[in-house]
């Protein structure tokens, strides 16, 4: 049976958690898989409730946290790597900027043979100074070298991605949208 690792940055309300618990819990169920998530902010809203009412159990990953800290992201590589030790993987799937991160240099180590990343949004302009957006764009072109392919959320991300920014070749990415059900936000639309 094929094993599944996907890492997901914490347990918060959005469509990265959305989305990562779906795929977790709607996979085709000859693949095995294992949800890891990391640590929530102090003034964050845990949102266990989402994986609870899927039955998924995630694996508490507290040593990947949102702030940038070289010391501490390097510890987490190496917790990771860990994680893929014991669970033995066929596919990481990464969600987001800091799993990216993490989880894909563990998986190049380790050697797993199938490495996906998910964008589900960027910080490559409007979000930090002109160096540090640079540094982010350089490591975001260098882990897009170990990913075996690359999800962008929808053709606008994907053009943005690879022409823009040239994170990756255009034929590097594939358009997933997120999935989510949407009718629940315009029925009653009126009355809401």
């Amino acid at each position: 049976m094929p094993k599944v690792l996907r890492i997901l940055n914490r347990l918060i309300i959005g469509g990265p958690l959305l989305n990562a618990a779906y795929l977790t819990k709607y996979l085709s169920p000859e693949f095995e898989t294992l949800l890891v998530v990391g640590q929530k902010e102090s003034h964050e809203k845990e949102a266990d409730f989402v994986t609870d009412e899927l039955g998924i159990k995630p694996l508490y990953f507290p040593q990947m946290s949102r702030a940038i800290n070289p010391l501490k992201d390097y510890t987490a590589i190496s917790k990771m790597k860990s994680i893929i030790r014991n669970f033995q993987p066929d596919i990481v799937h990464t969600h987001a900027a800091k799993p990216g991160l993490i989880g894909r240099m563990a998986a190049h180590n380790m050697k797993v043979p199938v490495i996906v990343h998910t964008f589900h949004g960027h910080v490559f302009h409007s979000y930090f100074n002109a160096v540090k957006t640079k540094l982010i764009l350089q490591t975001e072109r260098y882990l897009a070298k170990k990913s075996s392919a690359i999800i962008a959320i929808s053709d606008i991300q994907k053009k943005e991605l690879a022409e823009i920014y040239k994170i990756a070749p255009a034929n590097k990415f594939r358009v997933v949208p997120l999935g989510l059900d949407l009718d629940k936000f315009s029925k009653n639309y009126e009355q809401k």
